[in-house]
């Protein structure tokens, strides 16, 4: 199931993008990003549509995908 950014609080979603980059190893080019600018690469993904975030009711968590991923938005 798919959960709008905007129907959760500021501080959730950005504790949901936290735990995302703490844990998901990104390849950013020939710069490293800080924490700070991963995770708002992520929120900014989330906000313009190019992400989703998909909650599992079978795992009871949430994880954030490619919207043009299988099982994403398109």
């Amino acid at each position: 199931m798919i959960i709008p950014p905007h129907a959760l609080e500021k501080q959730t979603l950005r504790a949901i993008a936290e735990s995302f980059v703490l844990r998901e190893g990104t390849d950013y080019g020939e710069w490293e990003a800080t924490f700070e600018q991963k995770v708002q690469q992520v929120l900014d993904h989330l906000e313009s549509g190019e992400a989703v975030l998909m909650y599992s009711e079978l795992h009871d968590s949430v994880d954030i995908r490619p919207a043009r991923e299988p099982g994403g938005a398109e």
